[in-house]
């Protein structure tokens, strides 16, 4: 479920010693930056580079739009599997898919990987949305009860044969963690990985704390800023890739995947806890489900607080986290 975000890591009034280093690039059809404080210059340059080779190499395997990816090939074959000769994946494939599925399962189908089925049909660009005979054809193919994966083999086959799995929804803040754990293997202990909505934060900045902004869904401008250390921040909204319709609705790329539509109500989530691997999926999860559930959900969840804006301009704030001033 690919989406472009709202999270901005402000990275503001640094040292003036060339103790910082970073890059940004475009990976995972989204921006991606590095940011690390270490005091060898080629070791810094180095995790950077790695970092960065980690989210590509991430982004080669996990693209359902790269045709030598194995997230294609299963795309292609896993619909044509079955339980006596199921498709043979990577552990770490496996692995992906398992956190997916249990989200899904923690939120009653809320959380889908399978929503790709139908959603893969809307052009944002183009301002198209499925027909109504791909919606009643596909809508079907629309349950993560589909996926039959078998973790400890590593294997998986679809129920289905009009299942299509996209990993948008978590694959980004899985590729921040694998790039945080790359940057600590150089001995970092200050830094920042941010991909499109999905950010992780390791360490201060020397006293002072990460500020992370929530952008405001409907304008140019920060809404709320948190002061973090050592979390991942994830946001899902609905402004970055939508278009307006002829009946002037606002069709956007989170989808409900009881419906196949873009869902309604909610303009933004923002979800903090330990790792990306989780915020990331948790902030579509919350996002589909609504404020009331979704704040109910968080609230149950030790370790993890939400951030939701309404589409009435209400800002909403789990138990953990008090108002900003």
């Amino acid at each position: 479920m690919l989406r472009f975000i709202v999270v901005l890591l402000v990275c503001v009034s640094l040292p003036l010693q060339a103790k910082w280093h970073g890059d940004e690039q475009d990976i995972m059809g989204t921006k991606v930056s590095v940011a690390l404080w270490l005091d060898d210059d080629t070791k810094a340059e180095q995790a950077v580079a790695a970092a960065m080779a980690e989210m590509r190499r991430i982004d080669e395997h996990f693209s359902p739009y790269i045709e030598t990816s194995e997230l294609y090939r299963a795309n292609q074959l896993a619909p044509k599997a079955s339980a006596q000769k199921p498709l043979a994946i990577s552990p770490e494939l496996a692995a992906i898919i398992d956190k997916s599925l249990y989200y899904s399962r923690l939120s009653d189908g809320a959380f889908d990987i399978t929503f790709a089925s139908l959603a893969r049909y809307y052009d944002y660009r183009n301002k198209l949305s499925p027909s109504e005979q791909q919606r009643e054809e596909l809508l079907p193919a629309i349950n993560y009860r589909l996926i039959h994966l078998d973790s400890q083999r590593n294997t998986v086959w679809f129920a289905h044969p009009k299942v299509y799995i996209d990993l948008g929804g978590i694959a980004k803040g899985y590729a921040v963690d694998k790039a945080i754990e790359i940057v600590q293997s150089f001995g970092v202990k200050h830094a920042s990985v941010t991909a499109g909505g999905d950010s992780r934060v390791i360490g201060d900045k020397f006293g002072r704390p990460w500020l992370v902004g929530i952008k405001n869904p409907r304008a140019e401008a920060v809404a709320i800023t948190l002061p973090l250390e050592d979390v991942a921040v994830s946001t899902s909204g609905d402004y970055e890739r939508y278009f307006i319709n002829e009946q002037g609705e606002r069709v956007h790329h989170i989808i409900n995947p009881r419906t196949g539509k873009s869902t309604n109500g909610v303009n933004s989530v923002t979800i903090i806890g330990p790792l990306g691997f989780d915020t990331d999926p948790l902030s579509t999860t919350v996002f589909v489900m609504g404020a009331e559930k979704g704040l109910a959900l968080i609230n149950r969840l030790p370790g993890f607080d939400a951030v939701i804006i309404t589409s009435e301009g209400k800002v909403l704030y789990s138990k953990g986290l008090m108002p900003p001033e």
